[in-house]
């Protein structure tokens, strides 16, 4: 058995959909809970969720996608809580890029989507990794998307970056072997219910009823056996293929 108590997991961009699925998972298994996000403005929501489940949490701003302030929250974390074992690097709100027709977008137009997707995960790892491999032990997580991994034209310009960022971490996990520490990627094919890019979309007039869906829960649930098992270094979850 996993002797978690005492661990903590950091999530990165937490929002309400998987975020809290995957705190609420970890911290079920005795981890505290550290969660940041850009605006503090759901945050007592958050903090009183995971204390209605015995879980102690504490929470954070800062924009991840910021080099500094990822630095510094980091800091921070590791200031009031000893260090972390585990963390989660979730997606990005959707209403923070654009996207642009593979057809119409310039080699500008994959730069911002870059900046979200995989420079903000390297420079997470850059950060962590040192640490934990001299400790020889901690996790990282990093949710993708399906586009890259199967071509979806719709998404534009994201899916140069969600590509380079699944290779990323494949290749970050390979290196890692024999470290002691593990790193995967949770790859996403749909919406994530209670998560915002899920509300977003269903509050559109064109929103189609029916629209794959998936259940944070269930994916938490899987990163959990990942952690414990340090087998997989993917998870697919597609709810587009029906």
């Amino acid at each position: 058995m996993t002797d978690s108590s005492g661990k903590v997991l950091v999530v990165l961009g937490a929002g309400p959909g998987l975020g809290m699925s995957m705190a609420h998972r970890f911290g079920k298994e005795g981890f505290r809970v550290a969660l940041v996000s850009r605006t503090d403005r759901r945050h007592a929501d958050y903090r009183a969720s995971l204390a209605a489940a015995g879980i102690e949490s504490r929470t954070y701003t800062a924009d991840v996608t910021d080099a500094t302030e990822l630095k510094r929250v980091l800091g921070e974390i590791t200031a009031d809580l000893g260090g972390f074992d585990t963390v989660y690097f979730g997606p990005v709100s959707p209403d923070t890029l654009s996207v642009i027709p593979l057809t119409e977008a310039g080699a500008q137009d994959l730069m911002a989507p870059m900046q979200h997707l995989l420079t903000a995960p390297a420079t997470l790892a850059r950060e962590v990794v040192p640490e934990m491999v001299a400790r020889g032990d901690g996790a990282l997580f990093f949710g993708g998307g399906l586009s890259g991994k199967i071509p979806m034209p719709l998404l534009g310009n994201l899916v140069p970056a969600a590509a380079a960022l699944r290779m990323y971490v494949l290749t970050l996990a390979e290196a890692l072997k024999d470290t002691g520490v593990y790193a995967a990627t949770l790859t996403i094919g749909g919406l994530i219910e209670r998560g915002d890019i899920h509300r977003a979309f269903a509050a559109r007039e064109d929103f189609a009823e029916g629209v794959g869906t998936l259940n944070p829960d269930d994916i938490a649930d899987t990163a959990w056996t990942m952690y414990v098992e340090r087998e997989r270094t993917e998870a697919e979850f597609n709810a587009l293929a029906a």
